[in-house]
């Protein structure tokens, strides 16, 4: 049977962090440990989370993100060009205060050969070896787009350093395909930051550009490697960031991307409906939409019915062939996680896989 990605019970990527993990990185903090000790830890915790998805029926292996602390700056940070800063304030994350972190532009943006990240990679496929798919996450270059990280005065215009993003993407990308990767998911919560700022002045002209920046890294992309997106609106300590359904960029997002899935949140009202949706069934690159319907926020188990019932409701506009299911984010966008124990984590997990099963039948499932 041919593999299609995403799969019917699909992941979003990043799982909360295990107490031993935690203390070996408070203790690299600390200086009590090397680097080489912490990465040995981070070894064998992730071995650990590799088995449990395993247990929990999972055939696509992420590595969590036990080797990060942020979902994204980790990566952004060891570009060539940008460097992570203490700013004067944090995200402004509804109810929670957010540790103070960002990125800026420092210099000329290029992909840097010695990247931690393929690194990190050809780990995970060790460990995970022939036992499943790995599926590894990199922020969006939509996430360099906001202007205190480049505005620095190093380029004279958005669209010059546009440029330099976009070929230090199309240098990630090869670089992962180098080494063996077949299956990336580029995280994006810029396109919720849209969603949330449409009436703004400069919408249109945002929206233009991370259109552009989309279409441009996923242009050459290899017929045998799967790129999709977690559209996001914000995942710390339970709490979130953004609202605003998807119809102000629909037409773009779903109509002109050439992303082989969409991980959508869809876990509460904050997200709209399922009309956007019409958009992909014009898009001339078919892949999959996977309903975030399940939450990863709070522990509580939904309801297997209802969440049915959504999956019929959006089969109406979007062939339920070419849907899917997973968690609405990741458990641990930040190495804090949210607010559930590792018991209910592993119970919302197995809750997607049992409703995949359900709606689409064991044959159906890939």
């Amino acid at each position: 049977m041919t593999q299609t990605f995403p799969r019917r019970a699909d992941t979003v990527g990043s799982y909360l962090r295990t107490p031993e993990l935690k203390q070996a990185r408070a203790d690299f903090a600390d200086g009590k440990i090397s680097r080489e000790q912490l990465t040995q830890v981070e070894d064998q915790e992730i071995a650990k989370l590799v088995q449990a998805q395993l247990d929990a029926g999972i055939s696509v292996l992420t590595d969590g993100e036990f080797r990060r602390s942020w979902w994204h700056i980790d990566f952004l940070e060891n570009l060539n060009g940008i460097e992570g800063f203490i700013p004067e304030q944090a995200y402004a994350f509804k109810g929670t205060e957010v540790r103070k972190y960002n990125t800026r532009c420092c210099s000329k943006v290029s992909w840097n050969e010695n990247h931690p990240f393929i690194a990190h990679y050809k780990a995970l496929a060790e460990i995970v070896g022939d036992r499943g798919t790995v599926k590894y996450t990199i922020p969006s270059p939509n996430q360099l787009m906001y202007p205190l990280i480049w505005d620095t005065g190093v380029y004279e215009n958005k669209q010059a350093y546009c440029e330099d993003v976009r070929q230090a993407y199309k240098d990630a990308i090869k670089a992962f395909y180098d080494a063996g990767c077949r299956y990336l998911q580029i995280d994006d919560v810029y396109w919720g930051t849209l969603c949330n700022n449409h009436d703004k002045p400069d919408f249109e002209e945002n929206k233009k550009f991370a259109l552009e920046n989309i279409q441009a890294i996923l242009a050459d992309k290899p017929a045998d490697l799967t790129i999709t997106t977690h559209v996001c609106r914000g995942n710390y300590k339970s709490s979130y960031l953004l609202s605003g359904a998807y119809d102000p960029v629909a037409p773009e997002l779903f109509g002109q991307t050439a992303y082989d899935g969409y991980f959508l949140e869809y876990d509460t009202e904050r997200a709209g409906g399922f009309e956007p949706l019409k958009y992909f069934n014009d898009n001339p690159h078919k892949g999959r939409i996977v309903l975030g319907l399940v939450t990863s926020k709070f522990p509580e188990l939904e309801d297997k019915e209802a969440v049915k019932a959504r999956i019929a409701e959006a089969a109406k506009i979007v062939p339920l062939d070419q849907l899917a299911l997973s968690p609405q984010c990741g458990f641990a966008s930040t190495e804090e996680g949210n607010i559930m124990t590792d018991a209910e984590q592993w119970a919302k997990v197995r809750l997607v896989e049992e409703i995949a099963k359900e709606v689409w039948g064991e044959r159906k499932l890939i």
